[in-house]
């Protein structure tokens, strides 16, 4: 059987944005943050996830809350939730269809930030948008990206 795309025309046209109904759901998403109902909300219920801290294979809905739990017990130290921030929100956007946003997040908390690479594919379709494809990369802070693995501190 062969496939038919829908919208073909859409996909070829695309739309480089900072702003609009993408990047405000990315927003939504993080200020839902702690609240995983809220926060699930922008998540496709098929959704695939690729996070740095995960064990294994990509993770689905049902392992993503497993590994909350592992975050929420490994954090337990009593130290409030870091706050979350969006940087360099880059999304590009065919029509109705699809987009991918690509931004740093950065955790912040008393001790300082953590900072992830992330790209989502999202899923336009009716109601509204979700996010099918997740991938989070943490970045190595400055002061031991270029070593090598194994590699002594320096001094």
């Amino acid at each position: 059987a062969r496939l038919r795309v829908a919208g073909r025309d859409a996909m070829n046209a695309r739309t480089r944005e900072r702003t609009g109904v993408v990047a405000d759901a990315v927003h939504d998403m993080y200020a839902a943050y702690g609240d995983p109902v809220r926060f699930d909300e922008h998540l496709h219920p098929d959704i695939t996830i690729w996070e740095s801290d995960q064990p294994g294979e990509m993770l689905r809905l049902p392992e993503l809350d497993r590994l909350r739990g592992q975050r929420y017990e490994a954090g337990r130290s009593g130290a409030p939730r870091p706050r979350l921030v969006v940087e360099d929100l880059l999304v590009d956007r065919w029509s109705h269809v699809a987009a991918v946003a690509r931004y740093v997040l950065r955790a912040r908390d008393e001790t300082g930030d953590t900072t992830f690479r992330v790209t989502d594919v999202w899923d336009l379709g009716p109601g509204q948008p979700r996010i099918v494809h997740h991938h989070a990369e943490l970045v190595m802070p400055a002061s031991t990206a270029g070593r090598a693995e194994g590699a002594p501190d320096a001094g």
